[in-house]
């Protein structure tokens, strides 16, 4: 037997172990719907670890190193960017992937992949691109994490995008509407569902956990929250109670035990509630839990009652704190003059996406472009344009 047909056993191992261990429910590798492209299976990778490994190569998953959660690149190193987030709900992802015995090779792979189309200065920077492009097709960073994946992202010699397969590139889309403007925009065909894939749905899940705690942390760090006034919070008391934080003397400290606790709640609360879910509904293969109008993977309604009244103080305290306002208003000045130069002259544009003018139109390139910035190459640009002095 040649080395290449032992390889090729192994994939065939992980696979048939993938049967055994997982799920009746969960998405299995060897079961995939297959990719655009055709391509030979890999000796020794499963389809999902493959696309798992294509994302984390691709230009688009390095770029979110510099890439807005909330506090713009410069105002430190210590805050979360896209990239930080998005490992982050990784580890979350298939924690809670591994106790409901899903695919936890597509749960991180979609994890990995779900901010890729964000634009640069966080969600500021995507309500500008919205409203930009409100009558041109409009923006949604899902659906941008997919022509990314599918389109913008040129690696290979005989197709666009990173042909991977079709349960990760369905698994970013975190609501049915997305589908039918996905297909809308000839984006592809997709099977249409009523709630996401299980997989899916873990990931949106772990998304949340993972956003509203380090921005519980960023916040605390940066001085725009105040512990004192977290002690309002419900849940946040009840954490700091059970984790015995009360007593820590270091605020550091205090803080990590308090945010690691409510992590570790949220986790226990959502893989216990989904559990019940499961049972309750009757889900017994992946299609199931796609035919309900509801997500099976969820929190109970005593912590989402909890979690609802922690989010607001984040949306009031944080998110429409003063200096955040600031940041986002700039940002957004930033891209609208931006979009506006690149459009009033498209010459302007770097030939790779000058070369896809006439296929895709001037607003979607230009779109696109801005769309793949980083915070520090948006600003570098504006200083290009707009300071008199600034080399070009």
């Amino acid at each position: 037997m040649s080395p290449a047909s032992r390889q090729g056993i192994f994939r065939t191992l992980l696979e048939k172990e993938e049967k055994k261990s997982l799920a009746s429910y969960a998405a299995k590798s060897g079961e995939s719907r297959g990719r655009a492209h055709p391509e030979k299976e890999h000796p020794y990778r499963t389809a999902f670890q493959r696309d798992r490994d294509r994302i984390i190569h691709s230009t688009a998953f390095r770029r979110m190193e510099y890439k807005t959660q909330v506090f713009v690149n410069h105002e430190g190193d210590y805050y979360r960017t896209r990239l930080t987030h998005s490992l982050e709900a990784s580890q979350v992802s298939r924690v809670i992937a591994k106790v409901l015995r899903l695919n936890s090779d597509l749960v991180e792979t979609i994890t990995l992949a779900h901010d890729l189309g964000h634009t640069p200065f966080g969600h500021a920077g995507e309500d500008e691109l919205r409203e930009l492009m409100a009558e041109h097709g409009g923006f949604d960073h899902n659906l941008q994490s997919l022509r990314v994946v599918d389109y913008l992202e040129e690696m290979y010699p005989d197709f666009r995008g990173l042909n991977l397969t079709y349960e990760t590139r369905v698994g970013l889309f975190k609501h049915p509407e997305l589908v039918r403007e996905a297909e809308r925009r000839g984006m592809g065909t997709f099977h249409h569902f009523l709630s996401p894939s299980l997989e899916s749905q873990a990931v949106d899940s772990a998304d949340e956990i993972a956003y509203d705690n380090h921005d519980l942390d960023d916040g605390l760090t940066s001085g725009l929250l105040k512990e004192s006034e977290l002690d309002s919070i419900a849940l946040w008391r009840e954490v700091k109670t059970r984790a015995g934080a009360r007593s820590i003397k270091d605020p550091n400290i205090r803080k990590f035990q308090i945010i690691r606790g409510l992590i570790n709640l949220e986790v226990t609360d959502l893989v216990q509630e989904s559990l019940k879910n499961i049972k309750k509904f009757g889900i017994r293969r992946p299609q199931d839990a796609m035919a309900l109008e509801r997500f099976v993977v969820g929190f109970s309604p005593e912590l989402e009652k909890k979690r609802v009244e922690l989010r607001t103080f984040l949306k009031n305290k944080l998110y429409r704190h003063y200096r955040v306002v600031r940041m986002s208003d700039k940002a957004r000045r930033f891209l609208r003059a931006l979009f506006e130069v690149y459009l009033s002259k498209p010459e302007q544009l770097p030939p790779g996406s000058q070369k896809r003018l006439k296929a895709d139109g001037e607003h979607r390139v230009v779109c696109d472009y801005l769309a793949g910035m980083t915070d520090r190459y948006a600003q570098d640009e504006y200083r290009r344009f707009f300071e008199p002095f600034e080399r070009v």
